[in-house]
């Protein structure tokens, strides 16, 4: 594989067409190491195809309008990283949940850390896709949920074509996973750019209960960007319960493409935490395949500096009598961008709907910039819909009333920004991860309050 790392000579920057050449390439040399008896060597070709046909989208696109991939794709990416991947327990455990016990899947630069992982068989399986991938045993699984829910767009086949590793976590009928999965994904910066494609398959059948965290986690100043996509199933009666902690460096962007197949009576909730990273862009997408279907998907924004968010998501209603609820709070300041582009679709068999969606948000500075569409799609007669949105500033009376309380100008506005964003965090169920969450919204606001939400 060392001709993929020497496609570009010296140290001139790429453009998008440029990387998708390189990766068409570095498909091709690819396809010499994988096997051609893999039930997935005929989807992988597929998609290759589809992602040469459609490449990156660009803000032509409706749903990419105010957000452009253009700067985060010329730097000269390693697509498969060689080298030393050693990293040390002292140096990344601030970034796993210690606080609690935990199942970890753990990748260092894109490969498994069996040194910095815990994963289980017992009863239910928390291991490897790449493991999965190439054991009989676990064919039937893969046959019938790899890629059967993901779109085909062309960042999901980009990432579908190069599946090789990430999570597979399969919870059979009638369990309950005694403690949370965390999925953390580590960058060396070991490559001066490197390209990360983590792809994640997680069933949990019918009556099944499961928590998961995941991570995407930079341990140097090179450039690296992830295109990751998940996909989870949530069968009859299933709970399923996902945060996302994205609180990277600044040279680090991510483009997190989520894809959620719910039965009859499952609950799945998933919320998102964007606090870091260059470029973010947050593709979440719920289906919701039988009656009373419960999804909910709740996020906190809080950038400054030149970051940039993108909250893209979807609800399809395809049955009736189901829920979704979506609660989404922005804070940015200095020249930071948000964009929320909400999306709920009510087909015309699903009566009975009840859905809400809310986006609100507070620009802190004058040139931080918000956008934000939520829409509505609805075909049935008999539903329940709300969405809406707000953008604004702090509210100056509140701010005079705690100031003429003692409190300072600094403190005074901490103290508005979390109760802005305790409807979002009084939903999280697990302790660890809403304290450790109330720690990053205080540093990232610059105060120590001295109490939890």
């Amino acid at each position: 594989m060392s001709v993929i790392g020497h496609f570009k000579p010296f140290n001139f920057e790429l453009t998008a067409m440029d990387f998708k050449d390189k990766l068409l390439s570095s498909y091709i040399a690819m396809e010499d190491y994988l096997e051609y008896n893999s039930p997935i060597h005929d989807i992988r070709n597929k998609a290759i195809k589809i992602f040469e046909e459609k490449g990156f989208p660009s803000k032509k696109e409706e749903s990419w309008k105010y957000t452009s991939l253009n700067s985060i794709l010329k730097p000269d990416y390693s697509i498969f990283s060689n080298k030393d991947r050693n990293v040390n327990l002292e140096s990344v455990r601030r970034y796993f949940l210690h606080e609690i016990d935990t199942y970890k899947i753990v990748f260092i630069d894109g490969v498994y850390s069996s040194f910095l992982s815990e994963t289980t068989h017992d009863s239910v399986d928390v291991c490897l896709l790449s493991s999965a991938l190439n054991k009989s045993k676990y064919k039937p699984v893969i046959e019938a949920y790899f890629n059967k829910t993901a779109k085909s767009d062309g960042l999901t086949a980009l990432n579908t074509a190069f599946t090789r590793e990430g999570a597979y976590i399969h919870i059979p009928a009638h369990k309950e996973v005694r403690k949370p999965i965390e999925i953390i994904n580590f960058s060396t910066g070991n490559e001066d750019a490197i390209f990360l494609q983590p792809r994640n398959l997680i069933v949990v059948g019918e009556n099944s209960h499961v928590q998961i965290i995941e991570r995407h986690q930079s341990l140097s100043d090179n450039k690296v960007l992830t295109n990751v996509v998940t996909e989870i199933f949530a069968e009859k009666r299933a709970y399923v319960d996902y945060y996302k902690i994205q609180n990277d460096k600044q040279t680090a962007s991510l483009i997190d493409n989520t894809y959620i197949s719910q039965e009859r009576e499952s609950i799945a909730h998933v919320h998102t935490f964007a606090f870091g990273g260059n470029v973010v862009r947050n593709n979440l997408n719920f289906f919701q395949k039988g009656e009373r279907c419960d999804s909910t998907m709740k996020g906190i924004t809080i950038l400054g500096d030149k970051q940039h968010t993108d909250h893209n998501t979807l609800v399809h209603h395809t049955a009736p009598n189901c829920e979704s609820h979506q609660d989404y709070k922005g804070l940015y300041a200095g020249n930071s961008t948000g964009v929320f582009n909400g999306k709920i679709v009510v087909d015309k068999i699903a009566q009975k709907i009840d859905a809400f969606q809310q986006n609100n948000n507070i620009l802190i500075d004058d040139k931080a910039t918000i956008n934000t569409k939520p829409q509505l799609e609805i075909f049935a007669d008999d539903v329940k819909c709300s969405h809406g949105c707000t953008i604004g500033q702090f509210d100056e009376e509140a701010l005079f009333y705690l100031r003429s309380r003692g409190i300072g100008l600094k403190e005074a506005r901490a103290l508005l920004m979390y109760a802005f964003a305790n409807t979002v965090l009084e939903s999280v169920k697990i302790p660890e991860v809403k304290k450790r969450i109330n720690m990053l919204i205080a540093k990232k606001i610059g105060v120590n309050l001295g109490f939890e939400l």
